[in-house]
């Protein structure tokens, strides 16, 4: 029998998270149709593991939008030094410096926590690149480097290199943590050698020379390299977005979709956030803090799925201790699904991504 469930609305609950069949929560009525909203949670340290929204660009050449993103709660903010910064060499500069200082200040000042800040960096083909890595490895506040036009994993090794002398010149703290490299994947080039820049790891080993963490799709370049014309539908976009999600999962990466650019039309966000997460992204770039709440709402499990996956749990480790791996569940308007070892791992999955989001799970008894 099913005891009721209450799914998390609030920061402020209490989490009742323990290993399912012996989870006990008492749980008020829900719409199962309705997608829990999660806003807030990632500013917790219990949510740490998630990373649905991406907020970029936070331009490094302006004191006051540095300063705004302090009240943001996307899961990962990513501080700019590319494209959002003017290209002359003085402001550059005066960018870079701007954000260390910004990044010199303690938890104690708001300073997100370190899974949470990202520095999108100047790509390796320019001048500034290495001065970018040198300054900001200084601080062991930034838990993530965003790396622009990525091609192939050569330039990865390049990155990697690069990490390695500027952490041999000026060792930042410890953090116990190897510092996580996201690709974006902006050409034509970048999404053939796809297979190649998924499956990099650093010859100097993560600690030293950073360990790719995740695949982003950056749609606007890539059209632009491609001449591939973006429409409302995505059609055109849908190959290579299923082969990056492929190519990420294959080796254990995440997948980022692409900015939604009508960031004002919060209806056409949330369906292109609903299909990236058909695909499998696990998450999606935001380009305006007013999109984030609408990400990290959907690229969690709905109450409908929970359920589902709560039932299937259950019921297959009841079919387990009669010696079956295979049972019906029974479906929403009659008949039975046949339910196996794939649909399990499926069930197992959404549970994780419900744990980590603070959503409380059905119990049975």
């Amino acid at each position: 029998m099913l005891s009721t469930i209450r799914i998390f609305g609030s920061c402020h609950c209490k989490r009742q998270l323990s290993a399912l069949p012996s989870i006990s929560a008492r749980i008020s009525q829900l719409d199962i149709n309705q997608r829990c909203s999660v806003r807030g949670l990632s500013t917790s340290s219990e949510h740490s593991a998630l990373r649905r929204s991406y907020l970029y660009a936070v331009p490094a050449s302006s004191d006051r939008m540095l300063e705004k993103s302090l009240t943001t709660e996307s899961d990962i903010i990513i501080y700019d030094l590319e494209d959002s910064v003017p290209p002359s060499a003085f402001d550059k500069e005066s960018a870079r410096q701007r954000l260390s200082i910004f990044l010199s200040r303690s938890p104690a000042d708001k300073l997100p926590r370190r899974e949470r800040v990202a520095v999108r960096l100047n790509d390796i083909t320019t001048p500034f690149f290495e001065d970018d890595i040198s300054e900001i490895l200084k601080h062991s506040s930034v838990g993530t480097l965003v790396l622009p036009k990525i091609h192939a994993a050569r330039d990865l090794d390049h990155v990697s290199r690069t990490i390695r002398k500027s952490l041999a010149r000026s060792p930042r703290g410890s953090t116990g943590m190897p510092l996580r490299i996201v690709a974006s994947l902006e050409s034509a080039r970048g999404t053939w050698n796809l297979g190649d820049i998924a499956s990099w790891t650093s010859e100097h080993g993560p600690e030293v020379g950073g360990k790719l963490g995740a695949l982003l799709f950056a749609a606007e370049d890539y059209c632009a390299d491609t001449s591939v014309v973006r429409t409302p539908s995505r059609q055109e976009l849908l190959f290579v977005r299923s082969q990056i999600v492929i190519a990420a999962k294959a080796f254990g990466l995440d997948a980022i979709d692409m900015v939604c650019v009508n960031y004002k039309d919060i209806d056409y966000l949330k369906d292109e956030c609903e299909d990236g997460r058909r695909l499998g992204f696990n998450g999606k770039q935001a380009i305006h803090p007013i999109q984030v709440e609408t990400i990290q709402s959907t690229f969690v499990p709905s109450a409908k799925e929970i359920l589902r996956a709560a039932k299937i749990v259950h019921q297959m480790e009841v079919a387990h201790s009669s010696q079956k791996g295979a049972f019906g569940l029974e479906m929403e308007g009659g008949g039975k699904e046949m339910i196996d070892a794939p649909m399990l791992k499926q069930a197992e999955n959404t549970m994780r991504i419900a744990r980590a989001a603070g959503l409380e799970i059905p119990s049975f008894d």
